[in-house]
């Protein structure tokens, strides 16, 4: 499983648009996915172990995957190019859903799904040191407004939200980082190889637990939900995969914010959770940033595709 310093393929034109278009129309179903996994998610912390459910979600989309996607069916399926960037990725994945699940205990789906808004944020933050991709001072106000936003929502020092809402932050930070790794790793593996170690390193990891939190279920609704975690786990991640070969990381992150719509039906239907005020604000606060973000990186390529122009 050594390094290869060839990519499999090229990743589309900065300036493609139709590339672009696409990529952000798997983001979005990839999204809608998530609202679904998490609302199962949370449904199924109040009838089983936190890591149990974290366990079920990768168990379940490791053995469907499987069912279609294995060794025969796909040569090379456990060749990766880049072994310890698809480790990294799968890691950070892993630790990504464990803390969201965590959090899903003690707070709404409208309340993670706020704090998971900074997102955006940690990669503009992270892509200057990982990708050489700094950013101006614009850029660094934007972010600090969209922590303020983030702050909004956690209110902390108030006693109006759980601790864990800070936990939910990390888990924002590994899910930047999770998508940065993603788009560095898209030119060298496949969508299967890629989808398959996602899976497999959390199965392992949610495995060396389980046997200490491990209550057999019974009622068919709970079995079941345990096979839709994984499922749309597996679905909404093949959209990621794929969205990012199409699409910059910096493109998609601000359509995390889409997910918010997803949660917000999901929630009520479920749960008749309504988003709290104070949600609201917050939430608007971080949405504005980060489509700053996105329309300053925006501006800069068209001046930098018009410096091109004159140049020549």
């Amino acid at each position: 499983m050594a390094s290869d310093p060839r990519p499999l393929r090229e990743l589309p034109a900065p300036g493609d648009s139709r590339a672009r278009v696409i990529g952000i129309a798997l983001m979005c179903a990839a999204l809608f996915c998530f609202a679904i996994l998490d609302t199962t998610a949370k449904w199924l912390t109040g009838h089983l172990p936190t890591l149990q459910v974290v366990w079920a979600r990768y168990a379940s989309h490791f053995v469907i995957g499987f069912i279609f996607v294995n060794p025969w069916t796909v040569k090379g399926l456990f060749h990766t190019r880049r072994p310890w960037l698809q480790l990294g990725r799968s890691a950070l994945l892993f630790l990504s859903t464990a803390i969201n699940f965590i959090s899903l205990n003690f707070l709404q789906l409208d309340e993670t799904t706020a704090i998971m808004f900074t997102t955006p944020f940690f990669i503009a933050l992270f892509a200057g040191p990982i990708l050489g991709e700094w950013i101006g001072w614009r850029r660094w106000i934007a972010i600090l407004v969209g922590f303020a936003g983030a702050l909004v929502v956690i209110r902390p020092g108030t006693g109006a939200l759980h601790p864990t809402a800070f936990l939910s932050l990390a888990g924002a930070c590994c899910y930047a980082l999770y998508n940065i790794s993603t788009r560095a790793l898209a030119p060298y593996d496949t969508t299967q190889t890629t989808i398959t170690y996602s899976a497999l390193v959390g199965v392992l990891v949610a495995s060396v637990p389980l046997p200490w939190v491990w209550q057999t279920p019974t009622e068919p609704l709970v079995i079941g939900g345990m096979v839709v975690v994984g499922l749309f786990g597996l679905i909404g991640h093949t959209f990621l995969i794929i969205a990012h070969r199409y699409a910059p990381a910096g493109v998609l992150a601000p359509f995390i914010y889409f997910q918010i719509v997803w949660v917000s039906v999901t929630s009520f239907a479920v749960f008749g959770h309504l988003p709290h005020l104070w949600t609201i604000i917050g939430a608007l606060i971080v949405i504005a940033s980060g489509l700053y973000l996105l329309y300053r990186e925006r501006k800069m390529k068209a001046e930098a595709s018009l410096e091109a122009q004159t140049d020549k």
